[in-house]
């Protein structure tokens, strides 16, 4: 009988305890890094964060003996990327699974603000069986998660490549095993336009629609292998309301709607072998200020003398990359190439420019790596070299007779993961 019983309640026991490790663990998940930057750079530069988010190398500011005041190095040491991820499940809702992520860091959200704790991500996500819906903010489309530059820098090949992360709603669709099709609605918040009253999320927020973005993507992935084909293109439409009124001649106000409409185009390939990753990436950007790229748009004319309303135009930017890295457990050997030119505007415009480096010809940028890991520890150094073409800004938007500004930056990262 005692036998019987101590059979009945282990088989008790055993049920409940098998029987809880079948069911899904709900909650949240914390992860992240702490991260030290040591960089030092070989004259001023254009960047944000004191210096830790590169863009490119100043221009020339010559004193009264003809010396180049930007020539000056400077270092610095920051820990402003240490980051805190939380990963969100729960319960199935409307027949989908559900999930979410939080995630945040000190990079604070101006110069002003360096330190500061601010949101990077935060959204949910409900997947079925072959559509996935996700509403909240997260990269852009035009930095695809599973294609960007591999470099140890913050900038992550910016402005050669879209870097920007905006409140969103995306819908991606599964065509069969290997095509996706995704469309998404975008707001700006950190990362905003340029317009009249500076950069600000409001000329985007005062037209009727929010940007807009279609991706259609092609993969194969043999993990056995060790073999991975990405490929996909996407188109973005953005329209901005740079102003709400204007000033007439006679010193009266006038309402106005008139907008600056935009179109990116980017393609994009990733090829991973056992022993090599090679991605590369094309970008023929309008009006890409709020992509952390080269341009913006400018004044094209006045429309109206009586009541002072303006056309605009945007600037045309192509730039491309190329990131080729080793696959290695403990080391990886990469190298980062970037390329940017400024096209113009396609026709005349007036000398108000809300953009980026329009009296940039060109950029470029070489930056070899290398990572070590040790369990959960990193260090990563990268050379960036990089140089932007200052010339005379045309009539039409492109510039003439570039000379040649470079930067060295020597950068050292130090990760601990969590």
């Amino acid at each position: 009988m005692k036998k019987n019983l101590l059979f009945t309640a282990f088989a008790v026991i055993f049920f409940l305890v098998s029987h809880a490790q079948d069911q899904p663990k709900f909650g949240i998940d914390f992860s992240g890094f702490v991260k030290t930057d040591l960089i030092w750079d070989s004259r001023q530069t254009v960047a944000i964060r004191e210096g830790h988010f590169l863009l490119y190398p100043l221009n020339e500011q010559l004193d009264a003996n003809g010396d180049d005041i930007n020539k000056k190095t400077n270092f610095n040491f920051l820990n402003v990327q240490t980051r805190l991820l939380g990963k969100i499940t729960g319960p199935d809702a409307l027949g989908a699974k559900t999930s979410g992520l939080i995630e945040a860091e000190f990079f604070g959200t101006s110069d002003a603000d360096v330190n500061g704790f601010r949101l990077r991500h935060a959204f949910v996500k409900l997947n079925w069986t072959k559509t996935e819906l996700m509403v909240g903010q997260f990269w852009h489309p035009l930095f695809n998660v599973n294609c960007f530059p591999g470099v140890v820098s913050f900038n992550t090949g910016a402005p050669f490549t879209p870097f920007t992360r905006n409140p969103q709603i995306r819908v991606t669709q599964k065509l069969g095993s290997k095509f996706n099709l995704s469309f998404a609605a975008l707001s700006q918040r950190d990362f905003v336009s340029n317009g009249p009253d500076g950069p600000n999320s409001k000329y985007l927020r005062n037209t009727e629609i929010p940007a807009l973005n279609l991706q259609f993507e092609y993969g194969v992935k043999n993990d056995e292998k060790k073999r991975e084909i990405l490929a996909g293109a996407m188109v973005n439409y953005k329209m901005l309301t740079p102003r709400l009124s204007t000033t007439g001649y006679d010193d009266k106000i006038y309402a106005t709607s008139t907008t600056v409409n935009s179109f990116t185009g980017m393609v994009y390939l990733k090829a991973k072998f056992p022993v090599l990753t090679f991605k590369v990436a094309g970008i023929y950007a309008q009006d890409a200020h709020d992509l952390t790229m080269l341009g913006g748009y400018a004044v094209e004319k006045a429309v109206d003398t009586i009541t002072g309303e303006f056309s605009y135009k945007p600037i045309n930017v192509l730039s491309m990359w190329t990131d080729i890295h080793a696959n290695k457990a403990n080391w990886e050997f990469g190298l980062f190439l970037g390329y940017s030119k400024n096209l113009g505007t396609g026709t005349d415009v007036t000398k108000n420019y809300y953009a980026r480096g329009n009296n940039i010809a060109y950029l470029y940028r070489i930056a070899p790596r290398v990572i070590y890991n040790a369990g959960k520890f990193r260090i990563a150094p990268e050379i960036e070299y990089t140089v932007a073409g200052y010339g005379t800004t045309q009539t039409d938007g492109t510039v003439d007779d570039p000379k040649d500004i470079g930067n060295f930056r020597l950068l050292i990262g130090v990760y601990y993961f969590f």
